[in-house]
């Protein structure tokens, strides 16, 4: 269920970095963000990473050729992103779509697909060569807001690397923009979706008014420690297939049995990572889970609308309750915090944010999960087919995507961020957690991770 890999060195050599700016010319006006996106818990870069194997109908085709030409094209759609962010007063973010462009970069690396292992999934190896920081590139302001890089492998495959600054827009967004991209490569002249802006719709009311209560911006002091390091810490993935999650739902009560695999699955991750974790038994511990809340508006929020229109509600237990009561407390309590997002707390949030000048979330003793399992990642297609693996690339977040093993099976993969003691602790608590009847199915490879510890 883990995955221990071994070291892959592999040498990128990289073109210079390019801005490629609309195929045609753009308006160039001012586009205020909506007081959702322009929080300081969006404001960083987020990577999101795509894989593709050799397709021989390609021929000798060059995916970076592909792609950087009809980025430019649909650069003429979706042209804020070719401009760069300013922030005027009360913190409020604007976009200047100024035409200048986004960052491209065409690379080749000296290794092979199967290299990288019978199972493609993160951690990736020379992850900050398949995606270079260009210096000066990854600030929030007067910043390129897309840097993209693809990497063509010596196999025929290719990597491709996307780095979005999240002020701009969510996963369900950052797939419409994909997916305009894959269409204009596969010959359309236009999306089959076409961008609406609007961002006003999710912008504080006059005068603003905070009629929710929002727990994922407590002010929280870390008397403990809660924070983690960055120092230290280790990732590894775990995949979670119907023999896992069947495993899981045996310590799921009659009452709650109505849950959802992604719920009861974030109830486990939270339960176990708390264990790992250790921290003092009266802290507390905050499970936030994104939520996408276009369904909850009234009127509906448009079809092309690409801001960010999700919250992340907190569930919150004492760490003496999280660890020594029954599964059903953390799903329990998991639940609840999904059914608090409705339109009405969203304009609670956007007020919030105006009120307490943007602050972030709450750092101490806090897990962020999102589902992207029906984002449609894989589905993108550039011409070279399905990819092989697509999911966002970002600790601090735990990440739900979907992937299917060398079995065949489809499940859930998601990488886990744990310091390196902590680590050995959670796949044995996990271990524990599904029990000995999966022993065929999971216990092999967590011997095989625990065992390279």
């Amino acid at each position: 269920m883990a995955q221990a890999h071994s070291p892959l060195i592999f040498t990128v050599r990289r073109n210079p970095p390019e801005l490629i700016v609309p195929a045609k010319p753009t308006p160039r006006e001012l586009k205020p963000l909506s007081d959702i996106d322009d929080q300081e818990g969006f404001r960083f870069h987020l990577p999101v990473i795509h894989i593709y194997q050799q397709n021989p109908k390609m021929g000798n085709k060059n995916p970076a050729s592909v792609i950087r030409e009809a980025l430019a094209k649909v650069l003429v759609f979706y042209y804020p992103f070719a401009g760069r962010l300013k922030e005027g007063p009360g913190r409020k973010l604007t976009v200047d779509c100024s035409g200048q462009g986004v960052l491209f970069i065409e690379a080749e690396a000296d290794v092979t697909l199967k290299e990288f292992g019978a199972e493609i999934r993160p951690p990736f190896p020379c992850r900050d060569e398949l995606l270079y920081n260009v210096p000066g590139s990854d600030g929030i302001l007067n910043s390129p807001l897309l840097l993209i890089q693809v990497t063509r492998l010596l196999c025929g495959g290719f990597i491709l690397v996307v780095r979005l600054n999240h002020t701009m827009c969510d996963a369900y967004g950052y797939t419409q923009f994909m997916t305009a991209l894959s269409e204009i490569t596969n010959g359309a002249s236009t999306p089959t979706t076409l961008p609406v802006w609007q961002r006003e719709l999710l912008c504080a009311r006059d005068p603003p008014r905070v009629t929710c209560t929002h727990r994922e911006y407590d002010e929280v002091p870390d008397n403990h420690g809660a924070i983690i390091s960055p120092d230290d810490m280790e990732q590894r993935s775990f995949f979670f297939g119907p023999t896992q999650i069947s495993a899981m739902r045996r310590f799921v009560p009659t009452i709650l049995k109505r849950c959802s695999t992604f719920e009861v699955l974030t109830a486990c991750l939270w339960r176990c990572r708390t264990i790992a974790l250790q921290p003092n038994s009266e802290d507390e511990m905050r499970m936030m889970i994104i939520v996408n809340a276009r369904s909850k508006f009234n009127p509906p929020i448009p079809v092309g609308y690409y801001g960010n229109v999700f919250a992340y509600p907190a569930a919150i237990s004492k760490v003496r309750d999280l660890c020594n009561k029954p599964l059903g407390h953390a799903l329990e309590l998991v639940m609840r915090a999904k059914t608090e997002v409705t339109e009405e707390y969203m304009k609670s949030v956007a007020d919030l944010m105006v009120i307490k000048g943007r602050p972030g979330f709450t750092n101490v003793g806090s897990y962020i999960v999102s589902d992207v399992t029906r984002n449609g990642f894989l589905e993108l297609d550039f011409g070279w087919g399905k990819a092989v693996y697509a999911g966002p690339d970002f600790h601090v977040a735990g990440f739900f995507t979907r992937y299917i093993n060398q079995r065949g099976e489809s499940g859930i993969m998601v990488p886990i961020w744990l310091p390196s003691i902590a680590m050995k602790r959670f796949v044995k608590e996990l271990d524990n957690l599904l029990g000995p009847h999966n022993k065929d199915h999971v216990i092999p490879e967590y011997v095989n991770a625990l065992s390279k510890l």
